[in-house]
């Protein structure tokens, strides 16, 4: 297990160096003028030749790249083009809200996907199970801007006079002010180290904070805040998770160990969660897993429409105005974290099923 986890971190070093590679230069050769991006049409040729001398574009792109690549081996991921800020400073506002919405909405997505393909799967060819696998068919064919305009449509407007009524926008409402966990409890940290850049990712999480700090009216309006976007995120991935549930279990059905469970006299819910589903687990882990790039790719119409300042709105920000630094070292996160993910599910499998061996 431990020479199998060694060689897949490693094995990851040059994933993440291709990615960078390929979005530091698909950055620099797509059509648009960061200077005309972030200055307006009207800047002159003096003003833009300045611009590109100051922050480094007039240089050859290998030269560009090679500069890139040793600030990041320290640590720098450099210096946003737009808003004059490290991109470190950026990615520590933004990281939370796309991973307070991103656990959120496949919580979701697992929470209902699982039970219903676990449900279809015991009520095969059943009206449960066509219309689960209907729904399912929506889910998948559902867009996810046009879902999260019609839920704010619907929950903000035609129900703001009800009990129903859910937030259309943003993450806290207005006059509810999250106080970082860390100055609540009176420690001392000093501004821009490790520590409390750490401290202050993890308080920009403000649901984790707001239960660390025991404010529960921070909590309360910061759950209210994401319901309606986590919703919309979450349809495409529980289609997606219950289908694959549904089939799994029904795979596995069919085997001999779970006939014989039944032929022993076990209840049937033992013979379900305790026989079936736990020899299922692989496949379901394994999507579980995968949906996670969509969360994210979906995260940038979410976040969008529902006005959260995340990484995918920087993401397309960054895109429209040419911000290449913020482009490069969000792309190098978000790779970290697939690697991440798939690390992890990899290593489940040796814990789901004891034949598994990687060594």
């Amino acid at each position: 297990m431990y020479k199998y986890t060694i060689r897949r971190i490693l094995a990851s070093f040059p994933v993440l160096f291709g990615v960078l590679i390929v979005a530091f230069v698909l950055g620099r050769i797509i059509p648009g003028d960061p200077c005309k991006a972030i200055l307006g049409e009207k800047a002159t040729v003096e003003v833009c030749e300045k611009f590109n001398r100051d922050k480094g574009l007039d240089k050859p792109i290998p030269i560009q790249l090679a500069v890139y690549i040793t600030e990041l081996s320290q640590g720098d991921f450099g210096e946003s083009l737009r808003f004059h800020r490290s991109v470190i400073e950026i990615l520590i506002e933004r990281l939370p809200t796309t991973l307070e919405l991103g656990l959120a909405g496949l919580f979701i997505a697992s929470a209902i996907g699982i039970p219903l393909g676990i449900i279809s799967a015991i009520r095969h060819n059943s009206v449960i199970d066509l219309a689960t696998m209907v729904g399912a068919n929506i889910g998948v064919s559902m867009p996810v801007f046009w879902l999260g305009l019609m839920l704010a449509y619907v929950f903000a407007l035609l129900l703001k006079d009800t009990p129903f009524w859910l937030p259309p926008s943003g993450r806290l409402s207005a006059g509810v002010i999250a106080i970082p966990f860390y100055e609540v409890y009176g420690l001392e940290l000093v501004e821009g180290s490790f520590t409390y850049n750490f401290l202050e990712f993890i308080a920009n999480m403000f649901i984790f904070n707001s239960l660390i700090t025991l404010d529960w009216e921070v909590f309360k309006d910061a759950v209210t805040h994401l319901i309606l976007p986590s919703v919309a995120l979450s349809t495409i991935p529980m289609a997606i998770i219950a289908r694959m549930t549904r089939s799994s279990m029904l795979q596995v059905f069919g085997l001999d160990y779970v006939r014989t469970a039944r032929a022993k006299g076990l209840v049937e819910w033992r013979v379900v969660m305790a026989h079936a589903f736990r020899n299922a687990l692989l496949p379901i882990v394994t999507i579980i897993g995968l949906q996670m790039g969509i969360v994210f790719s979906g995260a940038i119409l979410t976040e969008t429409i529902f006005s959260l300042a995340g990484v995918g709105r920087a993401m397309f920000e960054a895109i429209t105005a040419r911000d290449f630094p913020i482009i490069q070292g969000f792309t190098v996160v978000i790779a970290s974290a697939y690697i991440v993910i798939n690390l992890v599910v990899d290593i489940s499998y040796g814990f789901l099923d004891p034949r598994i061996r990687y060594e």
